[in-house]
């Protein structure tokens, strides 16, 4: 049987994978040079792997050992964000060693985590597992989340408990918001600026909107306030507009665009009903028209219970109580399915999406030995 590489091996042939995930197509890249990368590994070790396709060149790997249903699964995100070369001092696609930190694009956000779960599961290759180990990773977490959410479309539940290795400085994360966009635009029609009776002002229009979404702000505040997080209530930010085209032609047009921050408990399907039947209700005696549309369908906000096995677990080996971040992950994903998942890993989220990204080489043993006790616990 082959072995994986050593671990800075298998960081540095990660970091020099481009994996691009946007929105955006000139910056998008297939993530299947990295996820070959992977099963070909976990195929050496002994793994029995599937690459699952999530949408057009871009893949899933799930990759066990062992048999039975409440295992515990290990998964990371394949893609990084797109980057500006000018902010950096050293090559993104170089794991680069300065000091006491590993650089290079993915180093924190996440690719690191993927290789330090393959070199601490590599120990249980040949024992006698009483749970499945898995390993999983997905594509276009940074953009649409599309990967997992081909989990869950086609019921492929990999196992009982999950640790997601975003960079939390070895924190367990039990809870993060959910966060939905959207744009709103009102059709109004167009005029000389002389007379407002030869038109209808889409900008006058979106006043009232913005006074709508402002009281509907105030509304969320108060009916939800959860102090777990360092911002405890619901957020709504505005944050793009655009209307009309001169000073002196009544406004026919203007697009709103929104993000909304959410709790714990409350759904984005209904909230994002209950904001179009706001604003329709207001607009609809002033002569306009309205149309919606999601720029980011959403994700749901996570929680886990803190009293749940993988929770408890993960705190007692880092002597670290369980916490709630703002930024979102794949783990509300995960627990639809029925699983319990706590977000965990090594790096810090500051260095995610910036320049010069690192994560500090001392955090690479105790994360391998972290999720070797998880492991044991769970699986043997």
């Amino acid at each position: 049987m082959k072995s994986a590489p050593q671990l800075l091996e298998m960081i540095g042939q990660l970091i020099a994978i481009p994996s691009v995930s946007s929105t955006q197509a000139q910056f998008d890249t297939s993530n299947k040079p990295i996820i070959d990368c992977l099963a070909n590994w976990l195929d050496d070790l002994g793994f029995q792997t599937e690459i699952i396709p999530s949408s057009t060149e871009k893949y899933n790997l799930i990759a066990w050992i062992g048999d039975g249903e409440d295992g515990l699964v290990l998964s990371g995100h394949t893609d990084t964000v797109n980057f500006d070369q000018t902010g950096w001092n050293t090559n993104p696609f170089l794991a680069e060693q300065v000091g006491s930190r590993l650089y290079g694009l993915g180093t924190a956000d996440m690719k690191s985590f993927l290789a330090i779960a393959i070199e601490a599961a590599k120990d249980f290759v040949g024992k006698n597992l009483q749970q499945r180990l898995t390993i999983v990773a997905t594509a276009d977490e940074e953009s649409t989340m599309q990967g997992v959410r081909t989990l869950v479309e086609n019921n492929r539940k990999p196992g009982r408990f999950c640790i997601i290795g975003e960079p939390t400085n070895l924190t367990p994360v039990r809870q993060h918001k959910g966060v939905f966009m959207e744009s709103i635009t009102l059709y109004g029609k167009a005029g000389h600026a002389s007379n407002p009776a030869l038109g209808n002002n889409a900008l006058e229009g979106m006043r009232v909107v913005l006074n709508e979404l402002d009281r509907f702000k105030q509304e969320l505040a108060e009916k939800y306030v959860d102090h777990d997080f360092i911002v405890p209530v619901p957020t709504l930010n505005l944050g793009h507009i655009h209307g009309g085209d001169n000073p002196n032609r009544i406004c026919a047009e203007c697009e709103l665009h929104i993000d909304i921050r959410l709790l714990p408990g409350m759904q984005i399907s209904a909230l994002r009903d209950e904001l179009h039947q706001r604003i329709s209700n207001k607009i609809d005696s002033l002569g306009l028209t309205c149309k919606f549309k999601a720029l980011f369908d959403g994700v749901p906000a996570f929680k886990t219970a803190e009293d749940s096995r993988i929770v408890k677990l993960v705190s007692g080996y880092t002597n670290k109580s369980p916490t709630s971040v703002t930024f979102a992950t794949e783990a509300p994903f995960f627990n639809s399915m029925g699983m319990e998942t706590v977000v965990l890993g090594p790096g810090s989220i500051d260095q995610a999406h910036q320049p010069n990204e690192f994560i500090e080489l001392s955090s690479l043993k105790p994360t391998t030995e972290l999720l070797q006790k998880v492991i044991h616990s769970i699986c043997m």
